[in-house]
């Protein structure tokens, strides 16, 4: 039984409960008194000389947090801004504590070495030219990245519980369909902070808003103004762009695939990749769940042509990274991998909004004072 299951089985008993909700104090004191330290100079902050943005959410998992950087980063290489990302490689392989991996020009890494997502992102962002710098320690991360691509813009990817760092900006997003975890600190909800952490927020991305009524909007901006009224508040939705036949390295037409549909993923909400093809008029006849991050073996690529029954399969970028060296002599026929990418709600205005909070010289670039 995988750690989420577990945690949903306690929480139907309230001996489970009570032992969740203790956690979630201790959890809780634990993120106060790293915070404090920082605040109070116990702890060192380190600055590096450039303009650090910082994207990430206060729930765990599944608000769009990849996408979002992805969006970052190719709309600051698009306007010729030396960008780089900074991560931590969650679940990667290394060597060492302060191991440094550099994906750039190389779409011949170990992705186990690096993480899933920055891979992911370095395949994506391959035609721009991003570096992404993976390390433990993000400022030396961050120092690598000025040293070898002189980045006028670091942009450091989910790390906003990471106080080290000195940021110019806080991007933070939130997921409409479940915006504050459920009200209580991990383990028993999904919060990573209190709420009182919105106060940090430069802006705010609401994250499938298409997904919520426009009351249920307009009550998170409201939760969000409790603890921040200055900040921008914008909103966003996740828009499939293509698939792409990995069998065939080509892309293809959304409405080129249609009827019954297999699909497979390993993410931190499932049910959002499901309800997009589901939207697209798929009709999903077998759907496999695995563990967020989750490695894929010879043994389960056979088990989804065997079982598959000749179907299309489908997936998402951050799965197929993780396919096996020999993936090409298991799956056969019809393999897919939907894109989709991050738009911001509202025309140009909204979206220079977001760029500005990455980069104030974008108001300038256009025109502007």
């Amino acid at each position: 039984m995988d750690a989420l299951s577990l945690r949903e089985k306690m929480k139907q008993n309230w001996a489970g409960r009570l032992v969740l909700l203790a956690a979630s104090k201790a959890y809780g004191l634990g993120v106060w008194f790293n915070r404090t330290c920082y605040e109070n100079g116990w702890k060192r902050v380190e600055s590096v000389n450039s303009r650090v943005v910082c994207i990430g959410n206060i729930t765990a998992g599944g608000t769009g947090k990849t996408t979002a950087v992805l969006l970052a980063a190719t709309a600051l290489a698009k306007e010729g801004v030396r960008v780089s990302i900074v991560s931590r490689g969650y679940k990667r392989q290394q060597a060492g504590k302060d191991e440094v991996t550099i994906l750039f020009d190389n779409p011949d890494a170990d992705w186990r070495l690096a993480g899933d997502e920055p891979y992911m992102m370095s395949r994506v962002l391959s035609q721009y030219k991003v570096p992404i710098v993976i390390g433990r320690h993000r400022a030396a991360a961050a120092n690598e990245a000025l040293r070898r691509f002189k980045s006028q813009i670091v942009l450091l990817d989910d790390g906003l519980q990471h106080h080290r760092l000195k940021r110019d900006a806080n991007i933070i997003l939130i997921d409409a369909k479940n915006p504050f975890g459920g009200g209580h600190l991990l383990p028993l909800g999904n919060l990573r902070e209190p709420l009182s952490a919105l106060q940090r927020g430069t802006l705010f991305v609401l994250t499938h808003c298409d997904q919520v009524s426009p009351r249920t909007l307009e009550d998170i901006k409201d939760t969000i103004r409790q603890y921040n009224d200055t900040a921008e508040i914008l909103e966003s939705v996740h828009q499939p762009e293509y698939y792409f036949d990995v069998c065939k390295a080509e892309k293809v037409d959304l409405k080129a695939v249609t009827g019954a549909a297999a699909c497979f993923s390993a993410l931190g909400h499932p049910e959002t990749f499901e309800n997009t093809l589901k939207n697209l008029g798929l009709e999903l006849k077998q759907v496999w769940r695995f563990p967020d991050h989750q490695v894929y073996t010879e043994e389960t690529l056979r088990t989804f042509e065997q079982t598959r029954g000749g179907l299309p399969l489908i997936t998402t970028f951050k799965d197929f990274v993780k396919f096996p060296d020999n993936w090409r002599d298991i799956l056969t026929g019809q393999v897919y991998v939907l894109s989709v990418n991050l738009k911001i709600r509202g025309g140009e205005e909204e979206f220079n909004k977001f760029t500005d909070a990455l980069y104030p010289k974008f108001s300038k670039m256009r025109g502007g004072i």
